[in-house]
């Protein structure tokens, strides 16, 4: 019995020298001195703000904010309160960010691609756009969008006409005004049932295509489904859109849709830099891709064009998501730079206008930064759950 008692505290003893057991404990007081720190800023952080009348409650959220924003895509005006300022900020960055994304995808893969090409001149154009367009700031592009090439263009009065009731001038691009009528739900219902047919057709023809080798005409019957059916449907339901051209009257258009020139500026800036990055992003991906599986595409006699689009660009997406995911990253991140042209995004409007009215600096910060984060972290999510898809399966 005095054996095991004697026995006992030897073992504990022992515990300290065992590596897990001190890495647990090095993490334990290295997250109690990370909480002591943090606490520490808040009480000072909050101390200093008292001392100096700044609010530390979020009250101002609905507060009237009492300034104008000339670009919303959801209702506000001058009575709305602080917090629907702060939900348009984040629906312009969305909506920006969102049609950057597109377009410096799809500018980026032509490039990327035609960087590859057999035509010396395609090859050498494609190349130059890269070097030049990644290796001047972002800033200075957008500075040269808006006020060299947007901002240079006619006055209203001598606004240039386009096709269709369209004018182009230094105030924005006016387009007509899309007007619905009864009906028009029907059309947009039977665009869904096209979409629908489209992934439906997709989806077999693939299962099609791995079960026989036979390929379907999926790309002619997606767009005569998409195209013909809405526009059957638009016809029997006797035309129920309209469109309203924009009038000059005075010094400016009245009616119509307007495209301002800082949108325009924020959205072919970040489309055209981050699509230089994901071009070089494309052409590694698919070098990548060893030769030989080219060299017998074409010994099984698919063309050039097939050979790209069925063999070798999958094959690339494994490469190219992962460092495609960062250039969206960059992107959205890259879009708070539009408070130096004027567009009324989330920092303009939420850490710019509203921070100065409130005077609510850290409260406004940090949300925004939060924004910022949650945004990075779902396009993170999408990008990933993407990525699997083509991801190697190993077995």
């Amino acid at each position: 019995m005095s054996d095991v008692l004697l026995a006992a505290p030897s073992r504990r003893s022992l515990s300290l020298h065992d590596a897990k057991v001190r890495g647990i404990i090095y993490q334990v007081l290295l997250a109690v001195s990370l909480l002591a720190l943090a606490v520490g800023i808040a009480v000072q952080t909050a101390s200093n703000m008292r001392a100096r009348g700044i609010p530390l409650s979020f009250g101002f959220w609905n507060e009237a904010a009492g300034f104008d924003i000339n670009q919303t895509l959801i209702p506000y005006d001058t009575l709305s309160t602080y917090g629907q300022a702060f939900w348009v900020g984040v629906v312009n960055t969305l909506y920006v960010s969102l049609l950057g994304i597109v377009l410096a995808t799809v500018l980026g893969f032509v490039v990327g691609i035609a960087r590859l090409s057999p035509n010396w001149i395609v090859s050498k154009v494609a190349a130059s756009y890269v070097e030049i367009i990644r290796n001047i700031p972002l800033l200075l592009q957008l500075l040269f969008w808006y006020n060299a090439v947007l901002k240079t263009l006619p006055a209203p009065r001598a606004s240039i006409e386009l096709p269709g009731g369209i004018y182009l001038n230094n105030r924005g691009l006016i387009i007509p005004e899309i007007q619905l009528y009864a009906g028009a739900g029907t059309v947009g219902l039977a665009f869904l049932a096209a979409t629908i047919f489209c992934v439906a057709f997709w989806s077999y023809a693939r299962r099609a295509q791995n079960r026989t080798g036979k390929q379907l005409p999926v790309l002619w019957v997606g767009l005569a489904a998409l195209i013909g059916l809405p526009l059957i449907v638009f016809l029997l339901v006797g035309s129920p859109v309209s469109f309203v051209t924009p009038d000059l009257k005075g010094f400016n258009y009245r009616g119509g849709h307007q495209l301002y020139p800082e949108f325009a500026a924020l959205l072919i800036g970040l489309s055209v830099y981050t699509a230089s990055f994901i071009a070089e992003i494309v052409r590694s991906g698919i070098q990548a891709v060893p030769k030989g599986q080219t060299e017998a595409a074409h010994a099984l006699g698919l063309a050039p064009g097939k050979t790209l689009r069925l063999v070798i660009v999958p094959q690339a997406l494994r490469i190219i998501i992962p460092p495609l995911t960062s250039q969206y990253l960059n992107l959205t991140k890259n879009s708070s730079l539009a408070v130096f042209i004027g567009y009324p995004d989330l920092v303009q409007i939420f850490a710019g206008t509203v921070l100065n009215q409130t005077g609510a600096a850290v409260q406004v910060m940090a949300i925004t930064l939060s924004v910022y984060l949650a945004i990075s972290l779902v396009t993170s999510m999408a990008m990933n759950a993407f990525n699997q898809r083509f991801a190697i399966v190993e077995r």
